[in-house]
């Protein structure tokens, strides 16, 4: 019905929105929401060129680590961005130099 070109079009524009969100944003969700379109992306494509080659299903299995891992990541990240947000009362991923000495 759809050949790949579209498919990979698709995914090259979420993870294009992803890396444009990260690199320009500076409120932690809204770079959290990038990274999460990144990651989406390269779960699609996972699925795609799983399902337009031999039609095994290791590409699903591997899109399905990708959703698992984003999911972790995001709660991790966020406890990480409420703690700051704790300390700091602001959500500007440039003022969080909590690390530094």
């Amino acid at each position: 019905m759809y050949n790949l070109t579209i498919y990979l079009m698709v995914s090259a524009v979420l993870f294009l929105l992803g890396l444009f969100a990260v690199m320009t944003r500076k409120n932690a969700i809204s770079v959290l929401m990038g990274i999460e379109l990144i990651l989406n992306a390269s779960a699609l494509n996972f699925v795609t060129f799983s399902h337009f080659s031999s039609g095994n299903l290791n590409g699903q299995v591997a899109a399905l680590f990708v959703i698992i891992i984003a999911a972790a990541e995001a709660a991790v990240a966020l406890a990480i961005f409420l703690n700051i947000f704790r300390i700091k009362a602001t959500s500007q991923v440039d003022k969080a130099d909590l690390l530094q000495g």
